[in-house]
Order: C-alpha cells, then sequence, then structure tokens
C-alpha cells in the first residue's frame, strides 16, 4: 500500500524510486530499488541514495506532525554509517522519532535489505520552521 502525502512528481523521491509505504505519528517506512539509477560507478547501491532514503522517510516523518498550512520542514543534518553492500533488490528505510520538538525533530532510520540485514544507519535532524520563513 502506497501512502499519497505531498506532491512526489518531479522529485528526487520519484526519481530514485522511493515509496512511503507506512505512515503514522510513531514511524515512517519507505523502500526504494537497488538498480542502476540508485547505484554508485561499481554497480553497488550508492551511500547517496540510501541518505536520500533516510531523509526522504524523516521529511514525510516530520512533515506528518507539523501543521502543514503554517509549517514546512527541512533536512538540517545528516549522518549515516554504511555496513553492507547491495547490488540489487529493495531497501527499506525504517524510520523512528527520537525527538519531536517544536522547532527540530530528530529521526532514528535504519535501512534493511529483504532479509532484513542492515545496509545502513543513520539519524536525521529536521527543522520545522514557519511557512513565510522557508
Amino acid at each position: 500500500m502506497t501512502i499519497k502525502i505531498a506532491p512526489n512528481q518531479n522529485t528526487l523521491a520519484e526519481a530514485l524510486g522511493i515509496q512511503i509505504t507506512e505512515l503514522s505519528s510513531d514511524k515512517v517506512t519507505a523502500t526504494m530499488p537497488v538498480h542502476p539509477p540508485t547505484h554508485q560507478p561499481f554497480g553497488y547501491l550508492h551511500g547517496g541514495a540510501s541518505v536520500a532514503l533516510a531523509e526522504t522517510a524523516a521529511s514525510v516523518g516530520t512533515w506528518n506532525l507539523i501543521d502543514q498550512q503554517t509549517q514546512a520542514c527541512f533536512g538540517l543534518e545528516i549522518n549515516a554509517n554504511h555496513i553492507r553492500s547491495k547490488r540489487d533488490g529493495i531497501v527499506t528505510a525504517t524510520a523512528t522519532p527520537l525527538h519531536k520538538g517544536r522547532t527540530t525533530m530528530v529521526w532514528d532510520i535504519k535501512i534493511t535489505d529483504e532479509a532484513g540485514k542492515l545496509i545502513c544507519v543513520s539519524r536525521c535532524t529536521v527543522a520545522v520552521v514557519p511557512q513565510q520563513l522557508a
């Protein structure tokens, strides 16, 4: 089941094939194919694609928790540890909030493969700002 959220057309998430599959106040799940558009030059999942997946999950999770009429959210900081390589298939990001603040939210994101093996672990801080400052 794909969740319909803010327009995804002509975005990095669309280009990478990222799909949000679960969205609640305490969890975001997103998938991404591992194939040539998400590979680095040597045929493996690009670390930047993993980071884009992680930040997308954290940003969508934050967007879900804010007043979308008056607030906007933007990635402020992200780090990632790439644990295991992957050549093909699907990876799944599971993001859970560590901190739900007024002006920032911090998310823990684990990216796993189809067998549940850890591919990447990330932490992302997302800023929440008034829309007139966006």
